[in-house]
């Protein structure tokens, strides 16, 4: 196994990540990586060939590409990486397996708006019997308020999966549980410089505004299940991977190499 992380989380973040449901991590990836993930978003054709698009209740689409399988790559390299995965372990409470990831584009001025969800009101349904999962948002751009940061409700996830159905074309939490939580408890505003980080719970409620600025809103999304909350519905769709590890210092092999050829998107 490589060496363990010298950036996973203190023990004050875990009991941040248990209390709030979330941990903002500034500058978990330096920007000679951040940068390098940025070429291959913007230059790689299979990416560009993969992207679809989202509906928001104004007719404004964020784009998305998503993949299931750890490739050999620069995606999978972060994925695998011992900052986010031990981090995981540690609020997680156990190993933990890839589920997938995604690039979501906002563009500049059109990129649209996510409804209030808990991922976890997704993945339950896939068979998942409990919400040990969570993901990484990790920002390769700024994220601000103009541009369609990610919002959270803070403390949300210990209210536990609300009823998801069809809000305003895209699937939904129940806007009823939505308006109480957010008369009890606060809205944050997740702005965030390109290499940050927030990790999580499957159950926390969140959402992002469209982007109404001149600047693209793009992130990757890692998502994570603990290694014995496997679907008990096991299909190609969510199946889980284990995970070896990645040294810190291990990313430095992947920023000068290609996307992984062999890399799998999923279909809309």
């Amino acid at each position: 196994m490589d060496q363990h992380s010298a950036l996973a989380f203190n023990q004050q973040q875990v009991s941040d990540f248990d209390r709030d449901g979330y941990v903002i991590v500034r500058g978990l990836f330096n920007q000679n990586e951040i940068q390098i993930v940025n070429q291959v978003v913007n230059a790689d054709t299979s990416i560009a060939a993969a992207i679809y698009g989202r509906e928001d209740q104004s007719g404004s689409i964020t784009e998305l590409a998503l993949w299931r399988d750890l490739g050999d790559d620069i995606f999978a390299a972060i994925a695998r990486s011992a900052r986010i995965v031990e981090s995981l372990e540690r609020v997680l409470h156990g190993d933990i397996n890839f589920f997938h990831a995604k690039l979501t584009l906002k563009r500049p001025k059109v990129g649209g708006a996510w409804e209030w969800h808990q991922d976890y009101g997704y993945w339950y349904r896939d068979g998942f019997l409990y919400p040990q999962m969570a993901s990484v948002f990790l920002a390769l751009d700024p994220a601000t308020r103009e541009n369609g940061c990610l919002q959270i409700i803070k403390g949300s996830h210990h209210i536990g999966r609300i009823e998801h159905g069809t809000v305003a074309g895209q699937v939904g939490a129940d806007t009823t549980y939505v308006n109480e939580a957010l008369e009890r408890l606060p809205l944050i505003h997740c702005e965030m410089e390109p290499g940050d980080a927030l990790f999580f719970h499957s159950n926390l409620l969140h959402a992002s505004a469209p982007n109404t600025s001149d600047l693209s809103r793009n992130a990757l999304l890692c998502c994570y299940s603990r290694s014995d909350n496997l679907s008990f519905q096991p299909n190609q769709n969510n199946r889980t991977t284990p995970i070896e590890k990645l040294a810190d210092n291990g990313l430095a092999k992947y920023l000068n190499k290609p996307i992984d050829a062999q890399r799998t998107f999923a279909s809309a």
